[in-house]
């Protein structure tokens, strides 16, 4: 006798997901900045995570969970519209498999981001963070600026250049001379 989908989505859900909601409360409390939202999130992320229209492949809940979780806390960033840099790198910390290395790498890359787009010249700075921030259309940015759609394109395509070219200055005094490097804090050499 075949067993009931609905016995089967449970069994799945209590073995696979549930074990992993403390794990998850405590990474959000640790995450979010509003600790009365948590019990929502969490609740959100359990809800979404049994929901799942092809549960019998997930195995690895936790990894599923954190994920979810990310992917949510993401989506009300956007909802937002305000969205502070230092937020996007904490969201780094949900995702379960990253290494406490690579999450500080990223971290501070973003610091050295949000340093060069600082450096811009204001209406350039404005329309890259309407644009890659906010995921705001070219259109509604040239309207709510009183720009060109050609212009808001140039601005754009000029603050992207600016950071990918302050980035690359970046990594290749880093590997030019790691000594050197801006931000690198070398440990001493032992004098013979």
């Amino acid at each position: 006798m075949a067993k009931d989908p609905v016995r089967l989505r449970l069994d799945w859900f209590k073995a696979v997901i549930l074990p992993h909601e403390g794990a998850l409360r405590g990474r959000m409390r640790r995450v979010m900045r509003q600790h009365d939202d948590v019990d929502d999130v969490v609740a959100e992320v359990l809800t979404r995570a049994y929901a799942t229209a092809s549960f019998e492949r997930i195995t690895a809940g936790r990894s599923y969970l954190f994920q979810i979780a990310r992917n949510l806390l993401i989506d009300e960033a956007r909802r937002a519209k305000i969205v502070v840099l230092e937020e996007i790198a904490d969201l780094d910390l949900v995702a379960d498999t990253m290494s406490a290395e690579r999450m500080l790498q990223a971290r501070d890359q973003l610091r050295r981001v949000e340093a060069i787009v600082e450096t811009l010249p204001s209406q350039c700075r404005r329309a890259f963070i309407l644009r890659r921030v906010h995921d705001r259309p070219v259109k509604e940015i040239a309207e709510e600026m009183g720009l060109s759609v050609f212009t808001i394109d140039k601005h754009i395509a000029r603050a992207t250049l600016k950071v990918m070219q302050a980035l690359g200055q970046f990594e290749d005094a880093q590997f030019d001379n790691p000594d050197r490097a801006p931000g690198i804090v070398q440990p001493a050499k032992a004098r013979d």
